[in-house]
């Protein structure tokens, strides 16, 4: 049996505003699901559905869910972090229902955070977000049977970079592992401070300018920045870091980093002879390198290649492909990369188990540091 508690505000700010944490007394109405942010349709809407139906929409958008085993104590956390190129998605969709992964005995915690012109214009806000949670993790995931003292830090794409900045932001113990699945490390290339400052020039917005304004300036704004910032351009809402101390980071986190075997064929979809190149060049080969720099920097890493691809589908084993495999696949029916499939149960068990292995125990729980799933 699980229990799952919805919509918890973890943090309140204003617009262009730190986030401050939440506290309450009393007893919380936590069974609905909280909203999301304001957003754009997602790009990926044709192959992964929507993440947001049935879903409302605020800008103060700072809640996780949490799903673990009714009688749960001391055991491993999972905290997800949402993909959606930083301006699409939210930890409340029901694509990320994490009770099958709650029942190989973890707490999960999907965090929901702020995104595009509301979260990363200036001041890495959706990162400060994502950081509260974090810190609130730390101190109240022992009420709901979860270890503070064992987290592992995971999320997908967008999400994957946000646990790649978390891990160098701050030198705080917030968690011990982490997973990146398809990080896209190749749009982190070139000037991201540059083109930020660019952004704060061109988008004209305050604290008072309605939402869908809002939402159709970043449209422009995303234009602009993939004309002139490319790579780069093509993720422009991301947090900006400072002097990376990857040395101090790798010796307090073990690191699970991966991508799917056709991660880039979405970008390039009318040009097959290109999604190996496009997954090679923002995914797979920055992945890789990555795992290297992490072991040199003396810490400890694994790398994962994810293959599985249903028969007829349109875009092999695409951008994420994986994510039907680690939560409930009921969310991801009809997804168009599915090709009218489900996914394969086994793999999908072997791949539950492994991820939550490692929450679990870390490297010493994985059977190889070069791990494979599907062929």
């Amino acid at each position: 049996m699980l229990i799952n508690t919805r919509g918890i505000r973890y943090a309140t700010a204003a617009r262009f505003e730190e986030p401050s944490p939440v506290t309450w007394d009393g007893v919380l109405d936590a069974y609905q699901r909280g909203p999301a942010c304001p957003q754009p349709p997602s790009t990926l809407a044709a192959v992964v559905g929507s993440s947001v139906d049935g879903l409302t929409f605020d800008e103060h958008c700072q809640v996780l869910s949490v799903t673990a085993p009714a009688d749960a104590s001391g055991l491993p956390v999972m905290v997800w972090f949402h993909g959606g190129a930083y301006v699409t998605g939210s930890g409340e969709s029901t694509k990320y229902d994490a009770s099958l992964l709650a029942l190989e005995g973890v707490v999960v915690v999907s965090v929901s955070y702020r995104l595009g012109i509301f979260g990363y214009l200036r001041d890495n806000l959706g990162l400060q977000d994502q950081l509260v949670a974090l810190r609130w993790v730390r101190d109240n995931i022992a009420a709901f049977g979860g270890d503070p003292a064992n987290v592992t830090a995971f999320g997908q794409s967008a999400g994957a970079d946000s646990v790649y900045a978390l891990m160098l932001a701050t030198d705080e113990p917030l968690f011990h592992r982490a997973i990146l699945q398809s990080a896209p490390f190749g749009a982190r290339t070139g000037d991201r401070a540059e083109m930020t400052a660019a952004l704060n020039e061109l988008i004209d917005v305050d604290a008072s300018t309605p939402v869908d304004e809002v939402l159709a300036v970043q449209k422009d704004a995303m234009s602009m920045a993939a004309a002139r910032f490319m790579p780069s351009g093509g993720m422009p809402f991301a947090p900006v870091l400072g002097e990376i101390d990857l040395a101090a980071a790798a010796s307090r986190i073990e690191l699970l980093i991966g991508h799917t075997a056709d991660d880039g064929s979405p970008y390039v979809a009318d040009q097959p002879d290109a999604w190996a190149i496009a997954t090679e060049l923002v995914f797979a080969g920055p992945a890789r390198q990555f795992a290297e720099n992490w072991i040199k920097a003396g810490g400890q890493a694994a790398t994962y290649n994810f293959k599985w691809r249903p028969d007829g589908a349109p875009l092999g084993a695409c951008h994420c492909m994986e994510l039907p495999f680690l939560f409930d696949p009921d969310g991801w029916t009809g997804a168009g990369m599915l090709a009218g499939q489900e996914p394969d149960p086994a793999l999908a068990k072997s791949m539950r188990r492994t991820w939550t292995d490692f929450a679990r125990n870390g490297m010493d729980a994985l059977p190889s540091r070069s791990l494979e799933f599907g062929e």
